[in-house]
């Protein structure tokens, strides 16, 4: 695993709260296609697109991004 490795869990608070990507992306000013490499890890967001996305949510950061997995829900 890389260091620099970012997980989150986008994909299952957008599912908790029926959100498509492309309304979270509209809502924080990005192309949809950002939500997906997020979602996927293959980008990294910056400080200030994680807390615009955690306010979305209205969550903690840490709830959304962390630099360990998550453990998986069951």
């Amino acid at each position: 695993m890389s260091d620099d490795v970012v997980h989150n869990r986008i994909t299952v608070l957008r599912a908790d709260r029926r959100v498509s990507r492309r309304e979270l992306a509209e809502a924080l000013g990005v192309h949809y296609q950002t939500v997906g490499y997020l979602e996927r890890g293959e980008y990294a967001p910056s400080l200030h697109l994680a807390l615009r996305i955690a306010r979305y949510f209205d969550v903690p950061v840490e709830s959304v991004f962390s630099l360990e997995e998550f453990p998986r829900l069951t």
